[in-house]
């Protein structure tokens, strides 16, 4: 697919949101996109709509990752796919609604993408990248992964696997001496259809503590040339988890129970 002057991105989740972003900004930087999402008439649109406005070739890949066999099926072809540059393992959902409550389907196929998804795509990728001694994966985390809230606990549980896989893959990848980056960008509230989707109120959380999307992936791409393993946009985000980390359990559970993220959630 890509040509060879010309590096590839795949980005999982590409229809909407931070990854319709990405796909945008890295078209405008010169990468051939394989892209990956549910909605193939929103991935057809994109693709026409970069490769008129950027000249690069853009594939639309039409999977569901949080289905066994279409996520095995999308891996082979990375797998048999020419050198990949970059990987960003964006797609994810969130949940609405107490863990014992919420349907139980719908929290296994958000586990099956955000942990099972992210881990077959970055087995299938990073070989070949290892091998040519270059190469990157993101993983799109969340702030989330370093707390808990209600109404909210897989989704907090699988974005903060996200973080520990990346600093694991991170940490082995160093120990073999290899180029190949690694990152887990973590960005907190942002301005997409994620919420819209949910069906939250976005008047629930402080005007401050929403982001930009276009900020947030700009951050996330300037941060792979200084190889930083965890990204956090924006300073108040990157204040409320150096303290957090540090805080007593007893009153980190106490500060969750009010968390805004919760009252976006229940």
């Amino acid at each position: 697919m890509a040509q060879n002057d010309a590096r590839l991105a795949v980005i999982t989740g590409a229809s909407s949101g931070l990854g319709s972003v990405f796909a945008r900004k890295l078209a405008a930087r010169g990468y051939n996109l394989l892209l990956a999402a549910r909605r193939m008439d929103r991935l057809e649109q994109l693709q026409a709509d970069l490769e008129r406005a950027y000249h690069v070739r853009v594939e639309p890949f039409c999977a569901d990752l949080a289905d066994d066999i279409q996520v095995e099926d999308f891996a082979r072809r990375l797998e048999s796919e020419g050198p990949i540059d970059l990987l960003i393992n964006n797609a994810g959902f969130g949940t609405k609604g107490w863990f014992h409550s919420t349907g139980y389907a719908r929290q296994v196929e958000m586990h099956k993408l955000h942990i099972m998804a992210t881990l077959r795509l970055s087995r299938a990728v990073l070989p070949a990248m290892i091998e040519r001694g270059e190469g990157a994966i993101v993983n799109v985390a969340s702030v989330a992964g370093f707390f808990r809230s209600s109404g909210s606990v897989s989704y907090c549980a699988t974005k903060g696997w996200m973080i520990d896989f990346s600093e694991g893959l991170r940490v082995e990848l160093d120990s073999m001496g290899s180029l190949v980056n690694v990152q887990a960008l973590c960005p907190g509230f942002t301005y997409t259809e994620f919420h819209d989707v949910l069906g939250s109120d976005r008047n629930a959380v402080p005007k401050q503590l929403w982001m930009p999307s276009e900020f947030v992936v700009d951050e996330s791409l300037n941060a792979l040339a200084s190889r930083k393993l965890i990204v956090i946009p924006g300073w108040r985000y990157k204040l409320i988890v150096a303290i957090g980390r540090r805080l007593p359990v007893w009153l980190r559970l106490k500060l969750e129970t009010r968390s805004p993220h919760a009252k976006t959630r229940t």
